[in-house]
């Protein structure tokens, strides 16, 4: 090995996933309790001979002990330390790293703390605009954590990539026969026929419901006006509850979600997971994306898949030992709300707030639907991403229910900018000012920006009456 590998948290992850004690995973790789200790606590490195024994006995791809697990971990506690209406302490960077590897429960307990304090505040303030309109508040104050960012972080710390889900997807694909099929939707309804006995129909009314199973009668109904390529994803969730029910069971019992509505949430997020690979099966995709460039028209036309499904999975291609690039993948809808994140890079969403309005996944909204843009932008750690975004418009069922329109982004970091599509005509080595953008307006450090909305919580804004420049404050300077 050229370096030493300090790698605890992934052993004691490998070891906790066996359901092991520190005693019984010793004496399984044949080393003392002690070592096994010291290399959990990150006092000694992982030996080559150690990987390989391990790999050897679990089975554990190596590649798991490269992977930077912990930047991500890293980022989040920044973003947090960096709120000081809780806090009146200075954090640094290596002191954070720091606490993450060396007590990850610690951590842990820190950022569901502060996901608590946030929530009574938030709760607070809700209250108080209630006060002002008459209304009152008949829950309380009971701080609840959001089953949607429980369900959102799971993915995001397991780089959106579900292994026994994605290789039971990839493996039924192939016995249907997908890849070879003039028509998904129709060779996932025979499918379902000759398997299970299930008559697909279709409904030209909508009532509320894109999609109805109904048991006693043997049918799956559909909404016919929705694309041919939602259909199949549709019924790809059935088939997934229907076959792999067991697998998403097991991955949610892993999981250890707090509340039974981030499992419920979970579930359906997992069956969708499955709907998404059964469609564009694993080493296929990885394949047709390579030789696309990443093109998510092309890929979407040839794969007879929604720009949304191809984009979305392009994040997901994180199988080791088969790694496709690194993308980040975001959903927002018009209010800014951020619907759906997930990320293979170092890229960091922001977990409490908005989002920079320089980031090109925001100008989307002013753009047709389907109309793709790119920009070169920097984060505030100096990396360098493309950035790609549009916008889509979901079927309007009529004119009373309103049009759903949502901004989708997705990129990668510049290193990967020639085997994207998107990066041609950008001169990606010759930008010398690339875009400057931050994770939000709350922690971001760039003072002079003049898009802000407001300084960030560790600045102290003065207001000077004898001169104004676009943004109407100025930063006081640290001492």
């Amino acid at each position: 090995m050229s370096k030493k590998l300090f790698s605890g948290h992934t052993l004691r992850q490998i070891r906790a996933d066996f359901g092991l004690s520190q005693v019984e995973f010793a004496k399984k790789i044949g080393l003392s309790t002690a070592y096994v200790n010291q290399i959990e606590n990150n006092n000694r490195p992982v030996t080559a001979s150690v990987l390989l024994t391990i790999n050897r006995i679990f089975g554990v791809d190596l590649s798991a002990f490269e992977k930077n697990d912990l930047d991500r971990v890293v980022q989040d506690l920044q973003e947090i330390f960096t709120d000081t209406q809780f806090h009146s302490a200075s954090v640094g960077r290596q002191e954070i790293h720091e606490l993450v590897t060396r007590a990850p429960a610690v951590t842990q307990a820190i950022m569901d703390l502060y996901g608590a304090l946030r929530t009574y505040h938030d709760r607070a303030a809700i209250a108080d605009d209630l006060v002002q309109q008459g209304a009152s508040d008949e829950d309380g104050h009971t701080p609840k954590q959001s089953a949607y960012d429980e369900v959102r972080d799971f993915f995001h710390y397991t780089d959106n990539y579900v292994d026994p889900l994605d290789r039971a997807a990839e493996k039924l694909a192939l016995d249907i026969g997908l890849s070879r099929a003039a028509s998904k939707f129709d060779a996932l309804t025979g499918w379902l026929g000759d398997r299970f006995g299930l008559k697909v129909t279709q409904f030209p009314e909508y009532e509320g419901t894109l999609i109805r199973q109904d048991d006693y009668a043997r049918t799956i109904s559909l909404y016919s006006a929705v694309p041919q390529s939602t259909k199949s994803f549709l019924l790809g969730s059935v088939i997934a509850e229907l076959c792999v029910r067991d697998l998403i069971s097991d991955v949610v019992e892993r999981a250890r979600f707090k509340t039974k509505s981030a499992e419920g949430i979970a579930r359906l997020a997992l069956r969708n997971y499955f709907s998404g690979a059964l469609i564009l099966p694993y080493d296929d995709f990885l394949k047709a994306a390579a030789a696309c460039r990443h093109d998510i028209q092309l890929l979407s036309n040839r794969l007879d898949a929604s720009i949304e499904t191809v984009c979305h999975r392009l994040s997901t291609l994180q199988r080791p030992g088969a790694m496709g690039l690194p993308f980040y993948f975001v959903k927002i809808d018009r209010a800014g709300n951020v619907v759906k994140r997930h990320s293979a890079t170092r890229f960091q969403f922001a977990r409490f707030g908005g989002s920079c309005p320089r980031w090109n996944v925001h100008q989307a909204f002013e753009q047709n639907s389907n109309k793709f843009t790119s920009q070169i932008a920097q984060m505030p750690d100096g990396v360098r991403y493309l950035c790609v975004a549009t916008s889509i418009t979901k079927h309007q069922p009529e004119y009373r229910s309103g049009e759903r329109r949502y901004a989708l982004g997705i990129g990668c970091e510049v290193k990967y900018a020639d085997a994207v599509v998107y990066a041609d005509g950008l001169a990606v080595e010759e930008i010398a000012s690339p875009e400057p953008i931050g994770v939000n307006c709350r922690i971001c450090p760039r003072d002079d920006c003049d898009q802000r909305a407001f300084p960030a919580l560790d600045k102290e804004p003065v207001i000077d009456t004898g001169r104004r420049g676009i943004v109407p404050y100025q930063v006081k300077a640290a001492d």
